[in-house]
């Protein structure tokens, strides 16, 4: 033990530091997901093939042995979403001079007055605002757009006897382009029961990219936004108009408060 302080240098603190950061990286990316179970479960394996070598448990081991062999095969096929989404986070652009969104704070009056006209009207929407990360492999049967935004525009897509008010409205570099849209559920399980479908569907296009989401309560009348995976709810004007210019003009990356 003695030897192995007198040989531990400098190297080797910076080695520890970027193994810990990562591993903290990790459990904030599963934090909350079925992943973060699996994670420990595959965890508790690996702990378990180690005893059974050391007490020499030759049957145990030697299953186990099978298992870690194809560990790195089960990490990829187990952890896809997660992986996928860590990886995007990784390429992300930070330079926002070249973003989707640049220019949209012109139209952001428009939206927040569709936005408030559907929540008085306690009619049930989702605008997903995408950024720099791209979302169309996400959209599932959507109507493609090519539409200015505006408050009547948006307020007609979702009034209820519209053939598209039952899914999303995708608003990219400025303008309207899919309505329609199905979008993935997000997979959280500690989730308030207050949110429904919109909500998780919100929460989970946030997941995967930096889209912002704004969703409207057909049954409360209430306003939310989501991003970067957390949700934000019971906006008022005044309070979503900050939120959305905070988030636009990069000011500040993170929901407020109420996030589930």
């Amino acid at each position: 033990m003695i030897g192995l302080f007198k040989s531990f240098g400098i190297i080797d603190l910076i080695d520890i530091i970027i193994i810990t950061y990562i591993s903290y990286r990790l459990f904030l990316l599963f934090k909350g997901s079925k992943a973060l179970y699996m994670f420990f479960g595959i965890l508790l394996l690996l702990i378990a093939s180690f005893i059974s070598n050391l007490f020499h448990l030759k049957t145990t081991s030697w299953l186990l042995d099978g298992f870690t062999s194809y560990l790195f095969l089960i990490l990829i096929i187990v952890f896809q979403p997660e992986l996928r989404k860590a990886l995007a986070l990784l390429g992300e652009p930070r330079i926002k001079s070249g973003s989707k969104i640049a220019g949209l704070e012109l139209y952001l009056e428009e939206i927040i007055r569709a936005v408030t006209v559907l929540a008085n009207r306690q009619i049930g929407a989702l605008i997903v605002i995408e950024r720099n990360t791209d979302i169309s492999e996400f959209i599932q049967a959507g109507t493609k757009l090519d539409a200015a935004i505006s408050r009547d525009i948006l307020i007609s897509l979702f009034i209820p006897y519209s053939p598209l008010h039952d899914g999303a409205v995708i608003i990219s570099d400025n303008r309207i382009t899919y309505a329609g849209t199905i979008l993935p559920l997000t997979k959280k399980e500690n989730l308030d029961k207050r949110f429904g479908t919109r909500h998780r569907a919100a929460i989970g296009i946030t997941e995967d990219s930096d889209a912002i989401c704004i969703v409207v309560s057909e049954e409360r009348g209430t306003i939310s936004i989501a991003y970067g995976g957390k949700i934000t709810a019971d906006l008022d004007v005044d309070m979503l108009r900050d939120t959305l210019i905070s988030l636009i003009t990069n000011k500040n990356n993170k929901s407020g408060n109420n996030e589930n």
